[in-house]
């Protein structure tokens, strides 16, 4: 599962290649870690969200605990409860530079970086919905890895070609599900000595 992307363009660059308005960004990092802020294209706006829906757990004595982000959808779930309304009703595309999984014993994990070689910027499929505790929150879809991908994780993003950014965005939900499939075409693996937990 994708906990950690790069997204090094600027707004306006994004805006325009994604054909959206340029909405209310805010501050966001180059690297976007679940629960902090990252851009997603929704309702023909490029605007900040807060990567991952809340999950409100409850402690021993039954208080609530500071919601957990659940910043990825299976594809073979969207029926789920959780995901249901927004796979149907509030789909979005996550502009990305590249997506990394660790790689590597426990405890010395590193960072992998997944990239499209043609693409600098490229959209995953997103599903948003707006949160109580967060306000505006997305999360990725994932789907079974491609074969670039499978030697380190067996999962990967839902990378949209920018033939179904509408089928993805506004089509019917069976549509959009069929997008959820494996990359088909070339990804590069940029394998690091990066730590993936930063201390």
């Amino acid at each position: 599962m994708c906990n950690l992307y790069r997204m090094t363009k600027a707004t306006a660059e994004v805006a325009n290649l994604f054909n959206a308005k340029l909405g209310s960004v805010g501050n966001f990092a180059t690297e976007v870690y679940p629960g902090y802020p990252g851009l997603v294209v929704a309702g023909g706006e490029l605007r900040s969200m807060v990567w991952g829906f809340p999950l409100v757990l409850k402690g021993k004595n039954g208080q609530p605990l500071k919601p957990k982000p659940v910043n990825n959808a299976r594809a073979d779930k969207l029926d789920g409860l959780m995901w249901r309304y927004s796979f149907a009703e509030r789909r979005c595309l996550i502009p990305v530079s590249a997506f990394a999984e660790a790689e590597g014993e426990k405890g010395a994990k590193t960072r992998t970086w997944f990239t499209l070689l043609d693409q600098e910027v490229f959209a995953v499929a997103g599903l948003w919905r707006d949160a109580p505790e967060w306000g505006p929150a997305y999360t990725m879809v994932m789907t079974e890895a491609c074969q670039h991908v499978a030697d380190v994780h067996d999962r990967m993003p839902v990378i949209l070609k920018r033939e179904d950014w509408a089928d993805w965005l506004d089509g019917a939900p069976d549509d959009a599900g069929l997008l959820c499939r494996p990359y088909p075409e070339l990804m590069v693996a940029e394998r690091t000595g990066e730590s993936w937990v930063r201390r």
